[in-house]
């Protein structure tokens, strides 16, 4: 007996019982989308954090004063001050990996502007903080060098802040703001950046020349911390080793002390978050993957039953001619069929899902084509896998008994 004839015995069968060709089907279908959804959300999220994370800047580099103990007591990184200027100077003149720098000082507190006030940070750094952090001005400019020189009571304003002060709509260029009862003249308004992944406002902030807040607001001569950048993202480990280098040198550690000094860089929280997500991407696949399992014991146990009921069929088709593996073939085909029509709806359940709860839920999603195409062929060696053994028996039935079968 020819594959084409084979294939419309099989069509024809499934035909005969479409509620239940179509109910069998529901498993893979289910279990096909779901993969597919849940792969499209998982690698969605970890695109959307990669794409944030880039953002910030993927070759930088944070350097913050480590803990310590004193007299049993570990002390809070906050409370310490071991990063200096000269620190600073030394990371920028000697580390061949790092191409931009700026010291980090940082004071929380309230601003205000006429009858409005919103609580806020404001941030002493650099000019060269605008690139490391990938921030631009939107509207007038950042401050210069000489204003850090001189400690000029200027800053440039997050959109939030302006938002939340300026309230009917006034420029806030050359508007003078109070933090506290220091008078900051605004000089310019960074472009929006909205939230990044961990659900932080990058827009509600103050830069400042980072000797102001030293000076004028916090009265310390010490940093806070020292951010960085690699000159490529190749490199972030080069350079975080030089800055460690020119650190243990100038706090005079010995070999064997403990870093005095943290060094994190974005790299490091990238690959811990995107591991986070692609282990929650697997876990979720993993679950939807039972769905597929399901719905091949559903194939499995529909073909028994239609080898069952059509054992007189079987009979009649071997006692005219049909070998062993013309019925195995015909039983097969009839469980591929099920699975890659099954397979094919899924892909397009799954798709369409996906879509939706982009636009209903707002989840970033991303379906990757090898993910359908996993789907796909795992829903195709299930039909096989499943439909294997039910054919087998059909095409080891003994024509004589099969002929008797009630």
């Amino acid at each position: 007996m020819n594959v084409t004839n084979l294939f419309k015995i099989a069509l024809r069968a499934l035909a005969n019982n479409k509620l239940r060709g179509f109910l069998t089907m529901l498993g893979i279908i289910i279990g096909v989308a779901s993969v597919i959804t849940m792969l499209a959300i998982g690698q969605g999220s970890k695109r959307s954090i990669q794409a944030q994370i880039s953002e910030m800047g993927s070759n930088m580099i944070m350097v913050h004063p480590g803990a310590d103990r004193r007299g049993g007591v570990r002390l809070d990184a906050a409370d310490m001050e071991t990063l200096k200027l000269q620190d600073y100077n030394d990371i920028v003149s000697e580390c061949s990996y790092v191409s931009l720098a700026t010291p980090t000082v940082n004071s929380s507190g309230q601003l205000i502007f006429g009858a409005n006030n919103t609580p806020s940070t404001v941030y002493g750094v650099s000019p060269e903080y605008l690139d490391i952090r990938r921030y631009e001005v939107e509207d007038g400019d950042f401050f210069t060098e000489q204003d850090v020189l001189t400690s000029a009571k200027v800053c440039v304003v997050g959109k939030t802040v302006v938002d939340n002060l300026f309230t009917n709509g006034e420029n806030p260029v050359g508007q003078v703001i109070r933090f506290g009862k220091i008078p900051l003249r605004v000089v310019g308004v960074l472009r929006s950046k909205g939230y990044n992944s961990m659900g932080m406002d990058q827009d509600d902030l103050i830069l400042a020349p980072y000797t102001t807040v030293q000076k004028r607001m916090l009265a310390i001569t010490h940093l806070q911390g020292i951010t960085c950048a690699a000159v490529d993202e190749r490199f972030t480990d080069q350079a975080m080793e030089e800055i460690a280098e020119v650190l243990r040198r100038n706090h005079k550690l010995q070999r064997g002390d403990d870093d005095d000094f943290t060094i994190r860089s974005t790299q490091e929280l990238s690959e811990m978050l995107t591991s986070t997500t692609d282990l929650m991407t697997v876990l979720l696949a993993a679950v939807a993957g039972i769905s597929l399992l399901v719905g091949g014991i559903g194939i499995m146990n529909i073909m028994y039953v239609s080898v069952t009921e059509r054992t007189r069929e079987i009979g009649l088709r071997m006692s005219i001619g049909a070998k062993g593996r013309d019925i195995l073939a015909q039983f097969l085909i009839e469980a591929i069929l099920i699975s890659v029509t099954g397979g094919i709806i899924g892909v397009l359940v799954g798709v369409c899902a996906s879509l939706i709860v982009n636009a209903a839920a707002h989840f970033p999603i991303y379906i990757q084509p090898w993910s359908v195409l996993l789907s796909f062929a795992v829903c195709t060696v299930a039909g096989v896998f499943f439909g294997w053994y039910p054919a087998r028996k059909a095409s080891q039935l003994d024509p004589i008994e099969a002929l008797r079968y009630e």
